[in-house]
Protein backbone atom coordinates (compact mmCIF):
# COMPACT_ATOMS: atom_id res chain seq x y z
CA UNK A 1 0.00 0.00 0.00
CA UNK A 2 1.29 3.48 -1.19
CA UNK A 3 1.66 6.02 1.36
CA UNK A 4 0.38 9.32 0.61
CA UNK A 5 2.14 12.28 1.80
CA UNK A 6 0.46 13.66 4.99
CA UNK A 7 -0.57 17.67 4.59
CA UNK A 8 -1.61 19.01 7.78
CA UNK A 9 -4.63 21.33 7.97
CA UNK A 10 -2.59 24.13 10.06
CA UNK A 11 0.97 24.72 10.06
CA UNK A 12 1.88 25.47 13.94
CA UNK A 13 4.87 27.40 15.24
CA UNK A 14 6.83 27.84 18.46
CA UNK A 15 6.30 31.70 19.41
CA UNK A 16 9.09 32.56 21.87
CA UNK A 17 8.83 35.70 23.62
CA UNK A 18 9.99 38.72 21.44
CA UNK A 19 10.24 41.33 24.24
CA UNK A 20 11.84 40.83 27.37
CA UNK A 21 10.39 42.56 30.38
CA UNK A 22 9.77 46.13 30.15
CA UNK A 23 9.40 49.63 32.11
CA UNK A 24 7.59 51.24 28.72
CA UNK A 25 4.05 50.50 28.65
CA UNK A 26 4.68 50.38 24.93
CA UNK A 27 6.45 47.67 24.98
CA UNK A 28 4.37 45.89 27.29
CA UNK A 29 2.86 44.25 23.49
CA UNK A 30 4.47 40.35 24.06
CA UNK A 31 4.01 37.01 22.64
CA UNK A 32 4.04 34.41 24.87
CA UNK A 33 5.51 30.86 23.96
CA UNK A 34 3.14 28.37 22.46
CA UNK A 35 1.64 26.48 19.50
CA UNK A 36 -0.36 29.08 17.34
CA UNK A 37 -0.98 29.34 13.68
CA UNK A 38 1.76 30.75 11.38
CA UNK A 39 -0.92 33.37 10.02
CA UNK A 40 -2.00 34.28 13.44
CA UNK A 41 1.88 34.11 14.80
CA UNK A 42 2.68 37.05 11.80
CA UNK A 43 -0.06 39.17 12.56
CA UNK A 44 1.31 39.40 16.04
CA UNK A 45 4.51 40.05 14.98
CA UNK A 46 3.17 42.77 12.54
CA UNK A 47 0.97 43.96 15.56
CA UNK A 48 4.01 44.42 18.16
CA UNK A 49 6.06 46.39 15.50
CA UNK A 50 3.40 48.58 14.93
CA UNK A 51 2.86 49.41 18.44
CA UNK A 52 6.69 49.77 19.04
CA UNK A 53 6.91 52.21 16.50
CA UNK A 54 3.75 54.51 17.26
CA UNK A 55 5.39 54.74 20.77
CA UNK A 56 8.68 55.81 19.00
CA UNK A 57 6.78 58.14 16.58
CA UNK A 58 5.24 59.62 20.16
CA UNK A 59 8.48 60.31 21.89
CA UNK A 60 8.66 64.32 22.33
CA UNK A 61 12.03 65.65 20.66
CA UNK A 62 14.10 68.50 21.51
CA UNK A 63 12.77 71.22 19.14
CA UNK A 64 16.16 73.08 17.35
CA UNK A 65 17.41 75.82 18.97
CA UNK A 66 16.42 79.21 17.11
CA UNK A 67 19.27 81.41 15.73
CA UNK A 68 20.69 83.86 18.11
CA UNK A 69 19.84 87.49 16.63
CA UNK A 70 22.30 89.65 14.92
CA UNK A 71 23.78 92.75 16.69
CA UNK A 72 22.89 95.83 15.69
CA UNK A 73 25.63 97.30 13.29
CA UNK A 74 26.62 100.87 13.20
CA UNK A 75 28.38 102.31 10.16
CA UNK A 76 29.63 106.03 9.99
CA UNK A 77 27.57 108.09 6.94
CA UNK A 78 30.66 108.01 4.47
CA UNK A 79 30.74 104.15 4.95
CA UNK A 80 26.95 103.33 4.73
CA UNK A 81 26.84 105.83 1.50
CA UNK A 82 29.15 104.06 -0.32
CA UNK A 83 27.15 100.73 0.67
CA UNK A 84 24.32 102.05 -1.24
CA UNK A 85 25.78 104.00 -3.91
CA UNK A 86 26.09 101.09 -6.71
CA UNK A 87 22.02 100.00 -6.17
CA UNK A 88 21.80 103.76 -7.00
CA UNK A 89 23.97 103.76 -10.30
CA UNK A 90 21.68 100.66 -10.84
CA UNK A 91 18.32 103.10 -10.35
CA UNK A 92 20.15 105.27 -13.08
CA UNK A 93 23.21 105.87 -14.80
CA UNK A 94 23.37 109.47 -13.58
CA UNK A 95 22.18 109.63 -10.35
CA UNK A 96 23.95 111.63 -8.25
CA UNK A 97 23.40 112.14 -4.49
CA UNK A 98 21.60 115.74 -2.89
CA UNK A 99 21.67 114.09 0.74
CA UNK A 100 22.98 111.72 3.27
CA UNK A 101 21.44 111.45 6.77
CA UNK A 102 21.25 109.42 9.86
CA UNK A 103 18.51 108.30 11.70
CA UNK A 104 18.43 108.55 15.09
CA UNK A 105 17.32 105.59 17.33
CA UNK A 106 17.62 103.52 20.63
CA UNK A 107 19.85 101.51 19.44
CA UNK A 108 23.01 104.49 18.48
CA UNK A 109 23.31 108.22 19.53
CA UNK A 110 25.16 109.04 16.88
CA UNK A 111 28.05 110.33 19.65
CA UNK A 112 30.74 108.05 18.16
CA UNK A 113 29.97 109.22 14.31
CA UNK A 114 28.02 106.00 13.52
CA UNK A 115 23.89 104.71 13.17
CA UNK A 116 22.19 102.11 12.61
CA UNK A 117 20.25 104.02 9.75
CA UNK A 118 20.88 105.89 7.02
CA UNK A 119 19.15 107.50 4.63
CA UNK A 120 21.02 108.54 0.98
CA UNK A 121 18.79 110.32 -1.40
CA UNK A 122 19.89 110.44 -5.32
CA UNK A 123 18.33 112.18 -7.65
CA UNK A 124 17.96 111.47 -11.74
CA UNK A 125 18.18 114.36 -14.30
CA UNK A 126 17.33 111.85 -17.23
CA UNK A 127 14.57 110.33 -15.75
CA UNK A 128 13.45 113.60 -13.92
CA UNK A 129 13.50 111.25 -10.63
CA UNK A 130 14.59 111.18 -7.19
CA UNK A 131 14.49 107.81 -4.81
CA UNK A 132 15.83 107.21 -1.40
CA UNK A 133 17.67 104.58 -0.27
CA UNK A 134 18.70 103.11 2.64
CA UNK A 135 21.45 100.74 4.70
CA UNK A 136 20.92 99.34 7.72
CA UNK A 137 22.10 97.37 10.46
CA UNK A 138 18.79 97.95 12.59
CA UNK A 139 16.71 95.07 14.53
CA UNK A 140 14.30 97.04 15.28
CA UNK A 141 10.42 96.37 13.88
CA UNK A 142 9.63 99.58 11.99
CA UNK A 143 13.25 100.10 10.66
CA UNK A 144 14.03 98.80 7.27
CA UNK A 145 15.43 95.44 6.28
CA UNK A 146 18.89 94.67 7.14
CA UNK A 147 21.63 95.62 3.63
CA UNK A 148 20.16 98.31 1.42
CA UNK A 149 16.77 98.82 0.45
CA UNK A 150 15.33 101.59 -1.39
CA UNK A 151 12.12 104.06 -1.01
CA UNK A 152 9.60 105.48 -3.25
CA UNK A 153 10.26 107.63 -6.39
CA UNK A 154 9.61 111.09 -6.28
CA UNK A 155 9.77 113.90 -8.69
CA UNK A 156 13.12 115.78 -9.20
CA UNK A 157 13.39 119.29 -10.05
CA UNK A 158 16.75 120.54 -10.57
CA UNK A 159 15.67 123.76 -9.53
CA UNK A 160 15.29 123.30 -6.02
CA UNK A 161 17.98 124.44 -3.24
CA UNK A 162 16.91 121.76 -1.06
CA UNK A 163 17.98 119.34 -3.95
CA UNK A 164 20.94 120.49 -5.13
CA UNK A 165 23.17 117.31 -5.84
CA UNK A 166 27.02 116.81 -5.86
CA UNK A 167 30.07 114.98 -6.94
CA UNK A 168 30.82 112.05 -4.54
CA UNK A 169 34.38 112.99 -4.85
CA UNK A 170 33.54 115.92 -2.43
CA UNK A 171 32.91 113.70 0.12
CA UNK A 172 36.28 113.12 1.42
CA UNK A 173 35.71 113.66 5.67
CA UNK A 174 33.66 110.77 7.25
CA UNK A 175 31.26 111.81 10.19
CA UNK A 176 33.49 110.00 13.40
CA UNK A 177 36.04 112.88 12.03
CA UNK A 178 33.28 115.60 11.88
CA UNK A 179 31.53 114.75 15.66
CA UNK A 180 35.59 115.36 16.57
CA UNK A 181 35.62 118.67 15.26
CA UNK A 182 32.00 119.66 16.69
CA UNK A 183 32.88 118.36 19.81
CA UNK A 184 35.50 121.29 19.73
CA UNK A 185 32.81 123.93 19.07
CA UNK A 186 30.49 123.51 21.90
CA UNK A 187 29.43 119.93 20.97
CA UNK A 188 31.73 118.52 24.87
CA UNK A 189 29.74 121.46 26.54
CA UNK A 190 26.35 119.75 25.18
CA UNK A 191 27.11 115.90 25.99
CA UNK A 192 28.89 116.90 29.09
CA UNK A 193 25.42 118.87 30.31
CA UNK A 194 23.27 115.86 29.16
CA UNK A 195 25.43 112.41 27.87
CA UNK A 196 21.97 111.50 26.96
CA UNK A 197 21.61 113.82 23.95
CA UNK A 198 21.37 111.91 20.97
CA UNK A 199 23.44 113.11 17.61
CA UNK A 200 22.34 112.91 13.84
CA UNK A 201 23.72 113.97 10.74
CA UNK A 202 23.19 115.89 7.68
CA UNK A 203 25.15 116.26 4.53
CA UNK A 204 24.07 118.57 1.63
CA UNK A 205 25.66 121.18 -0.74
CA UNK A 206 25.41 124.63 0.44
CA UNK A 207 24.79 126.55 -3.21
CA UNK A 208 25.48 130.07 -1.56
CA UNK A 209 29.65 128.96 -0.61
CA UNK A 210 29.76 126.17 -2.92
CA UNK A 211 30.60 123.48 -0.64
CA UNK A 212 29.53 120.20 0.88
CA UNK A 213 28.73 120.71 4.18
CA UNK A 214 27.79 118.00 7.26
CA UNK A 215 25.47 118.92 9.67
CA UNK A 216 26.45 117.62 13.41
CA UNK A 217 22.74 118.54 15.15
CA UNK A 218 22.99 117.73 19.16
CA UNK A 219 19.23 116.55 20.11
CA UNK A 220 15.80 116.47 18.05
CA UNK A 221 16.46 118.44 14.74
CA UNK A 222 13.37 120.19 15.47
CA UNK A 223 14.38 121.11 18.76
CA UNK A 224 18.32 121.08 18.48
CA UNK A 225 20.41 122.07 21.15
CA UNK A 226 23.50 122.60 19.05
CA UNK A 227 23.89 122.62 15.43
CA UNK A 228 28.13 122.87 13.69
CA UNK A 229 28.62 122.72 10.32
CA UNK A 230 31.79 120.93 9.16
CA UNK A 231 32.99 120.92 5.53
CA UNK A 232 32.91 117.15 4.68
CA UNK A 233 36.09 117.46 1.88
CA UNK A 234 38.51 119.23 4.10
CA UNK A 235 36.52 118.65 8.00
CA UNK A 236 37.42 122.27 8.43
CA UNK A 237 35.19 124.06 11.12
CA UNK A 238 32.56 126.16 9.33
CA UNK A 239 30.44 127.64 11.71
CA UNK A 240 27.88 126.65 14.64
CA UNK A 241 24.48 126.93 12.86
CA UNK A 242 22.46 127.01 16.37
Amino acid sequence: MKMRDSVPSEVAVDVVTLAGPTRNKCENTVLRAGSIPLALALAAVLSTILALAACNSNTPTTPPAKPEPKAPELLTGRAAFYKVFIAARNYAADAKPFRIESTPSSESNGQDGKATIWRSSFASANQHGAKPFFWSGSNLPDAPSRGVSFGNEDVYNPGNASTQVFDPAFLKVDTDQVIAEAQKHGGDKVLEKDPATPVSFICDWNHNTNELTWHVIYGARETAKLTVAVNASTGAFIRVEK
